[in-house]
């Protein structure tokens, strides 16, 4: 990732959470979005295919409340930072059997956002007063949003 792109994440969780990552967490944050988009096309795709569609829109994701919430307060949040570009660029998509609509393709990056902010609340639910996510804090976010998403 571009040095630029390193230090917007960087000013993205300090201003979301009040959370101090470095790069070596970007690895880890980006294992984490992949996953999660993968898992909510997977689901998605399994929407499409029950609805005889080989594309998946908009409304086949499974976005829930909290995660829409999240979707609306990143919006407001990137407009400040101006992560969105570089959200595009990171969240991989995987091979499916269904295809993305481009309204779907669309609106990835602004999920990938919302998860992002959903992340970084989570740290702070996790361990109250954390500033610096260790490894241990990590796992506990990925096994929380595991059971959710």
């Amino acid at each position: 990732m571009p040095v630029i792109g390193v230090t917007r994440f960087v000013r993205f969780f300090r201003i979301a959470a009040g959370l101090d990552i470095d790069k070596n967490d970007l690895k880890r944050y980006s294992d984490f979005v992949n996953d999660k988009i993968y898992d909510l096309l997977l689901m998605a795709q399994a929407t499409a295919k029950a609805n005889s569609r080989d594309v998946i829109q908009p409304w086949d994701l499974p976005i829930t409340k909290g995660l829409q919430e999240s979707t609306h307060r990143f919006r407001d949040l990137d407009e400040e930072i101006e992560l969105r570009p570089i959200l595009e660029m990171i969240a991989a998509r995987p091979p499916l059997d269904a295809a993305l609509s481009d309204e779907t393709t669309d609106r990835l990056p602004l999920i990938v956002g919302g998860l992002s902010l959903a992340l970084a609340k989570a740290f702070t639910i996790i361990e109250p007063g954390v500033k610096q996510p260790a490894t241990e804090e990590w796992e506990r976010a990925r096994r929380t949003f595991d059971l959710l998403l």
